[in-house]
C-alpha cells in the first residue's frame, strides 16, 4: 500500500501543468508551471522547512520540545508549524503588517503563537521582523531560529529535491527557469542543480521595485535608495540574504506591483490555476522577456504559492481598487503628474533638526513634507503635527526631525484614479506618494492638488 507515515512524507514530487492562454501567441517556445502548492502546506517552503529542521535536530540546535522562532512573510512558517506538529515542537513567529490576513490565521490554525511588526523599517530596527524574532531567540529557553534568509539548509533543500525533480520532469530539455527571489534559497539551490546538468540553462530571478537585487546583480553596489515599500509578497529584499547565489542568476528582471497583482488573477480566470502573488510576479517577468525566447525553449516557472492566501487582497476586488490596481474611467494620478499639478518628492534627512524641516516646508510652502533616512522613506511631517508639537516645547525645534516624525505617506501606482485617491488623504493622512517606474521618480499628491482638479 502506498501510505504516508505523516504528513512530511507528502512533501515534493509535484506536478508540472502545461501553461496555455496566458503564453498563446506570446512566448514562442513552451511555458511549464511547477505547482508548488501541491504541498500539505501549500507552498514550496515546505522543502525547506523540514530541511532546515532535521539539519538543526543532526546539529544538536533544536532539541525535543524545543521552540521554533522564525521571521516570516506565512510560507515558511507554515512549513515550520506542520514539522513542529508532527515532532513535537512550538512556534513563535515574527511578520510584517503588510502580510495578509489568511496567512497570520493559517500559522494561529497550527497552534503558532504569530507576532506582527511594522513593514517599513529598516532590518536592524529593533522593532523590524528580523530583530524580534533574534531577541526571542535570546530569551526564549531551549529555542532556535530557523533564519531562513542566512540558513543555507534552505537552499540546499532545493538542489536536492527541486531541481532534481524539474529535470526529470522535462526529461532534461529545460533551457530556462523563472522565479521569483526572496530568499534566495529556490532560484540558487534548484539553478545551481540545473545548471551542474546543463551549463547553458538560463536562470532569471524575478524581482519587485523596491527591492536591491536587480541593481546589486548588475552593478555589484547596494544601493538604498533603491529600497521603499512595496505591496508584493514573497519577493524582493531590502538587504541581501546568504542564500541568494547571484552567481546563479543570469539576470533580474523587475515586476511592479500592479503588474503583479493583476496577473495573479489572470493565472486563475485563464489557467484555471489558483495560485499567488509571487506565481503573477514570475508570469508578468517571464511576459516582460517575452523577445527572449525561441520556439524550442522549455521554460519552467515556479509558482510558490496557493491562492487561498491571497483572499483578502488580490483577489478581492475592493483591495484591487483600493490599491489602483482596477482600471476605471476619468482623471488618473497621472494626469496630475503630467499637468504639473503634483510636485515631484521633496525630503529632510530623519537626524536633521526640527528647526531644518520648518524653513524648508517654509521656503518652498509646504504642507508637509517626508522625512528619509538614508535617502530611504521613513515617515513624514505636516504642519498641524509641526504646529502642536512646537507649541507644546518650543525647545524641540533643536531635536531631531525623527523625534517628532508621523508614518510616511501610502504609495500608489501612477496609474490610480483620482477619486480613489481623494478617499486616501484623510486629516491623518495628508499626501499620497505617486509612482512612476517608467521615470523612476516619485511625486507628491496633497490635499490641495485634489481641490484643484475635483
Amino acid at each position: 500500500m502506498k501510505i504516508c507515515a505523516n504528513i512530511l512524507e507528502a512533501i515534493g514530487d509535484t506536478p508540472m501543468v502545461r501553461i496555455n492562454r496566458i503564453t498563446r501567441g506570446v512566448i514562442a517556445g513552451t511555458v511549464l508551471a511547477k505547482l508548488e502548492t501541491f504541498n500539505p502546506g501549500n507552498s514550496i517552503k515546505d522543502r525547506m522547512a523540514v530541511k532546515m529542521i532535521e539539519d538543526a535536530e543532526r546539529a544538536g540546535l533544536l532539541r525535543p520540545g524545543g521552540t521554533i522562532i522564525e521571521g516570516t512573510s506565512g510560507n515558511t512558517g507554515m512549513g515550520l508549524a506542520i514539522t513542529a506538529v508532527v515532532r513535537g515542537y512550538k512556534c513563535i513567529f515574527t511578520t510584517t503588517d503588510k502580510q495578509s490576513k489568511e496567512k497570520i490565521d493559517a500559522l494561529k490554525a497550527f497552534g503558532a503563537d504569530v507576532i506582527v511588526c511594522p513593514t517599513n523599517v529598516e532590518p536592524d530596527d529593533p522593532r523590524s521582523y528580523y530583530s524580534v524574532s533574534s531577541r526571542l531567540e535570546k530569551e526564549t529557553p531551549n529555542s532556535w531560529k530557523a533564519n531562513q534568509y542566512d540558513n543555507l539548509s534552505n537552499s540546499e533543500a532545493h538542489y536536492e529535491q527541486t531541481g532534481p525533480e524539474i529535470w526529470d520532469q522535462t526529461d532534461g530539455t529545460i533551457t530556462h527557469l523563472v522565479v521569483g527571489v526572496g530568499t534566495g534559497g529556490t532560484v540558487s539551490g534548484v539553478g545551481r542543480y540545473l545548471k551542474e546538468r546543463n551549463p547553458t540553462i538560463k536562470v532569471w530571478g524575478i524581482d519587485t521595485y523596491g527591492s536591491v537585487f536587480k541593481k546589486y546583480k548588475e552593478t555589484g553596489v547596494f544601493d538604498k535608495h533603491e529600497i521603499y515599500p512595496y505591496i508584493t509578497e514573497g519577493i524582493g529584499e531590502d538587504f541581501l540574504p546568504k542564500n541568494v547565489d547571484f552567481s546563479v542568476v543570469d539576470h533580474f528582471e523587475k515586476v511592479t506591483d500592479k503588474d503583479a497583482a493583476i496577473m495573479t488573477r489572470r493565472i486563475a480566470r485563464e489557467e484555471g490555476i489558483f495560485a499567488g502573488n509571487s506565481a503573477g510576479s514570475a508570469m508578468a517577468g517571464l511576459l516582460q522577456l517575452k523577445d527572449h525566447f525561441t520556439s524550442d525553449d522549455v521554460i519552467v516557472v515556479i509558482f510558490h504559492d496557493h491562492g487561498s492566501r491571497y483572499l483578502g487582497k488580490m483577489f478581492n476586488d475592493d483591495w484591487m481598487r483600493e490599491k489602483g490596481f482596477i482600471e476605471t474611467h476619468g482623471m488618473a494620478a497621472r494626469d496630475l503628474v503630467a499637468t504639473g499639478l503634483s510636485g515631484e518628492l521633496f525630503s529632510v534627512e530623519s537626524n536633521e533638526p526640527v528647526e531644518h524641516a520648518v524653513r524648508v516646508m517654509g521656503e518652498h510652502d509646504f504642507s508637509q513634507i517626508s522625512i528619509t533616512r538614508d535617502k530611504r522613506l521613513v515617515g513624514s511631517l505636516n504642519e498641524t503635527h509641526l504646529y502642536e508639537e512646537l507649541v507644546r516645547n518650543p525647545e524641540i525645534k533643536k531635536d531631531r526631525v525623527e523625534s517628532i516624525m508621523q508614518p510616511a505617506f501610502p504609495f500608489v501606482d501612477v496609474s490610480t484614479p483620482v477619486d480613489l485617491l481623494s478617499t486616501m488623504i484623510t486629516p491623518h493622512n495628508p499626501a499620497v506618494l505617486v509612482r512612476d517606474f517608467k521615470t523612476d521618480k516619485t511625486f507628491i499628491i496633497t490635499r490641495s492638488d485634489l481641490i484643484r482638479v475635483l
